[in-house]
């Protein structure tokens, strides 16, 4: 076996949506999880809250990874398993999925040679490891060579790209087993309504004013404010046990998310922490169970929410909005989610942990 502080790790470095990480094929890091966890430790440079030694970004979004592998279910292309890499601490977690980091692995899976690519547009079937659900990524081919360059234009990313178009079907208890893991659409928890619900990704949603904030706050004065901080942590980690989580304790998930009414013609406006900072946008699983959330009635996402006029959601966030389609059943409950996003790559090559 080659040593990959000498030969290096083949990766490439993308962007995903609204957050950057390093793309691997599974066969080319260690088969031991705390082996492998270690390594990306070291090819991140975490712990250190500016990761000077790695290859991380000193920031939440930009410290991740997605290894892909030939898929084990005949109903996909490629496995999908997403790593968060904390930047504050030693730990790697596979707790949760990321929709930002998936718009990128169509391209990567196509680049990598692990599925072939059509001319025009080729369809990537991808079996998302942590949840066990199947997403279905449409990406740019013309010629038969991923293309990155196009009109698609997310908030949070500069200047317009290629869109990958990214469809959900039974993404409902994803990690929690159920939409609603309490059968309830409002819990309280330490005085505070609290939604808690997976449609996607296990999210705990509150109204901003019952916390104290007007829920426009910038990123930056909500990170500042440990008080915020501290009553969000305290109502995350008695919300674990009741959405089937456990102790979340050492947990990415469930992610924290207050709402408000929207201000830019938008269906609801959102500030999400991840679990412990502020989103700079929202990840896109997050955006949909806001979606969702918003058509509980009696739920704090509802009290605050617009209704869109057609089946097109925009979930407002500090750097702009993020668009979710939901296709509805006759009774109203979600029967398919959407959205659009882009990807790039950024660099290919070897990254080198030691």
């Amino acid at each position: 076996m080659s040593d990959p502080g000498l030969d290096g790790i083949p990766c490439i470095w993308m962007r995903g949506g609204t957050s950057k990480g390093a793309y691997f094929q599974a066969e080319d890091l260690p088969g031991s999880e705390m082996e492998r966890d270690a390594l990306l430790l070291r090819v991140m440079g975490a712990p250190d809250p500016r990761q000077i030694d790695g290859i991380g970004g000193a920031d939440p979004l930009t410290s991740k990874v997605a290894v892909l592998s030939p898929s084990t279910r005949p109903d996909a292309d490629v496995d999908y398993l997403f790593l968060q890499v904390f930047v504050d601490k030693p730990l790697v977690s596979g707790a949760q999925g990321c929709g930002n980091i998936l718009a990128g692995v169509g391209p990567a899976a196509l680049e990598m040679g692990l599925c072939p690519a059509e001319d025009g547009e080729t369809v990537v079937r991808i079996h998302m490891v942590n949840t066990g659900e199947v997403a279905v990524a449409t990406v740019q081919t013309p010629e038969q060579r991923v293309s990155y360059r196009g009109s698609a234009a997310i908030d949070g990313v500069p200047g317009t790209h290629a869109p990958v178009k990214l469809m959900f079907e039974s993404l409902a208890g994803s990690m929690c087993g159920d939409l609603l893991p309490t059968g309830n659409p409002v819990d309280r928890i330490d005085g505070i309504d609290c939604t808690l619900i997976d449609n996607g990704m296990p999210c705990v949603i509150m109204r901003a004013e019952d916390l104290g904030i007007s829920g426009s706050e910038s990123r930056e004065d909500l990170d500042a404010d440990t008080e915020l901080k501290a009553r969000l942590e305290s109502i995350r980690l008695q919300a674990g046990p009741l959405m089937n989580l456990g102790d979340v304790t050492e947990k990415s998930v469930p992610k924290m998310t207050l709402v408000s009414a929207p201000e830019n013609g938008g269906v609801v406006s959102t500030r999400s922490f991840i679990p412990h900072r502020c989103h700079a946008s929202i990840g896109v699983f997050a955006a949909v169970s806001v979606a969702t959330a918003s058509l509980l009635e009696g739920s704090p996402a509802h009290g605050a929410a617009v209704p869109p006029e057609g089946s097109l959601y925009r979930i407002e966030h500090p750097s702009g909005a993020a668009e979710v389609l939901l296709n509805l059943k006759p009774d109203g409950s979600v029967m398919s989610a959407g959205s659009v996003r882009t990807a790039r790559k950024l660099m290919s090559g070897h990254v080198f942990p030691v």
